[in-house]
């Protein structure tokens, strides 16, 4: 199953994110590489969110990495939600 984790981010998010990013990959980078994670990046345009795509048995596991990821909580991210995605087409 398909879940996306959708994040609301701060004002000049760019701005304030760059004490964390480091932090914020290397969690993101250890997620992907046990096979959770398995896209992710913010929005453009403006940039005011991100959506990371997770593929699990269920959503805790990215409620899991939203409740511990860095932006989250320092406030980087001011709010966040998780949703089950029905893939149709793709993932060969």
């Amino acid at each position: 199953m398909y879940y996306i984790l959708f994040y609301k981010t701060v004002e000049n998010y760019e701005v304030k994110r760059a004490p964390y990013r480091a932090e914020h990959l290397k969690y993101a980078t250890e997620s992907y590489e046990r096979g959770e994670l398995i896209l992710a990046g913010a929005y453009t345009d403006p940039a005011d969110g991100a959506a990371l795509i997770f593929k699990t048995e269920n959503p805790s596991v990215a409620e899991y990495f939203a409740k511990n990821d860095i932006y989250v909580k320092t406030g980087v991210v001011t709010s966040w939600n998780v949703r089950r995605w029905n893939v149709v087409i793709g993932d060969r």
